[in-house]
């Protein structure tokens, strides 16, 4: 009698790969990039003021913020994989919501999402810390970009002109996206993690993990690398339509100014290549001089929109540049030990961005023209460039070259 064998990839899980990861990357660029430039759109239509929708903008981030600080705490009840399974049927939902034509479902659909960002982000990257060797971080950062291109490409052009065509597109594409993730996500079975295991102490104070990360100040001065990398995208994600819907320019616009500056992701390889010929100093510190230098140009013009966006979608070209660099400053300092707790912390930038943001746009609100908020940004990047001052010259060169040699 024929003994039937069981496949091997049912039997064990395949081992997780940069490869692997960066497909699921890819994944939720599809499902984000369709509704980033709709969003803003969608609110602006909604509320019809740039205050208030900073307001929404401002609580939303906050609440998220709480949340993804929580992640670490709640996975210790409840398995990390099933942490993600949430945070991916919350954008689902999210997604199906917020087409409704109230302001209240735009509200909604909006928090769901990002909160279901903020929850998926936070175990995505302790997932990777698991998984992706030190020695691999440049290549899976470059591999991460370079693999959700298309979506962020394609996606924010292709969103606002189906929105215009049927206001429930995008979002039913969105939904897909995320359900497509999710599968991929089952797919690779990545479990709890390696580090999830029974404590025989009881659970921490979600709280209690700051005073290491407070005293690791190579840990605080990535963060914050990557909380301002955040704003300047803010700015340019979420004012530069509203910029375009006040001044003439139509809907779509923010739209297709975010896939061209986007198709840039397509030369990230070309980006890692500068990083290791030069550093990861050298690149980090390009990026925030050069986005903030022409983000506080395009604030400047007074009556002429069009070179304001043309010299947005320049600086958005070095955010990319910090999109392939300012991240590893903190990636490269955490221990083993602190995977969990620190990728919640890194992960808060997204958050500490999407309240810090808002807030100040808000406040420059108050006194100035929408072009004021450029200026700010420009100005806060251009302050982190100071900061990049103190990197160390040869900050991760010896695991870039080995990435480039390999």
């Amino acid at each position: 009698m024929h003994e039937r064998r069981i496949p091997e990839w049912l039997r064990h899980a395949p081992a997780p790969s940069v490869r692997g990861f960066a497909i699921l990357a890819g994944t939720e660029a599809i499902a984000r990039g369709i509704l980033i430039s709709v969003f803003p759109v969608v609110m602006y239509n909604a509320l019809g003021d740039a205050r208030v929708v900073s307001e929404v903008y401002f609580t939303v981030g906050a609440t998220s913020l709480a949340v993804g600080l929580l992640v670490p705490y709640l996975i210790r009840f409840v398995p990390r994989w099933w942490v993600y399974v949430i945070g991916a049927l919350m954008f689902v939902s999210g997604a199906l919501i917020a087409p409704q034509s109230t302001a209240a479902a735009a509200i909604t659909g909006l928090a769901l999402t990002t909160l279901g960002v903020a929850t998926t982000f936070v175990c995505f990257n302790a997932y990777v810390l698991d998984h992706v060797a030190k020695i691999e971080l440049g290549r899976f950062e470059t591999s991460r970009l370079f693999y959700s291109a298309l979506g962020w490409t394609i996606g924010p052009a292709l969103g606002t002109v189906l929105y215009a065509w049927w206001h429930p597109a995008p979002f039913l594409i969105a939904a897909l996206g995320s359900a497509t993730m999710l599968t991929v996500f089952l797919v690779m079975r990545l479990g709890n993690g390696k580090l999830i295991t029974k404590s025989r102490r009881p659970p921490a104070n979600p709280l209690a993990y700051f005073a290491r990360f407070a005293a690791q100040p190579r840990l605080v001065t990535g963060w914050i690398f990557a909380v301002v990398r955040s704003c300047g995208w803010w700015v340019y994600v979420v004012y530069l339509p509203i910029f375009a819907l006040q001044n003439g320019l139509g809907s779509q616009l923010g739209g297709f100014a975010l896939s061209v500056s986007n198709a840039a992701l397509f030369l990230t390889p070309l980006m890692l290549r500068f990083m290791q010929r030069k550093s990861v100093r050298t690149a980090v510190r390009t990026g925030f001089l050069m986005s903030g230098l022409l983000f506080v140009l395009a604030g400047l013009p007074d009556g002429v929109p069009g070179l304001s966006v043309v010299l947005l979608m320049a600086g958005s070209f070095f955010l990319i540049l910090l999109d392939v660099s300012a991240g590893l400053p903190f990636l490269l300092a955490v221990k083993p030990s602190e995977r969990t707790e620190m990728s919640a912390i890194y992960a808060s930038f997204r958050d500490v961005s999407g309240i810090v943001t808002p807030g100040a746009a808000w406040l420059v609100l108050l006194v100035a023209p929408l072009s004021g908020v450029f200026v700010a940004g420009g100005a806060g990047l251009l302050l982190t460039w100071i900061l990049a001052r103190n990197l160390h010259p040869r900050l991760g060169q010896s695991r870039i070259a080995a990435e480039g040699a390999g």
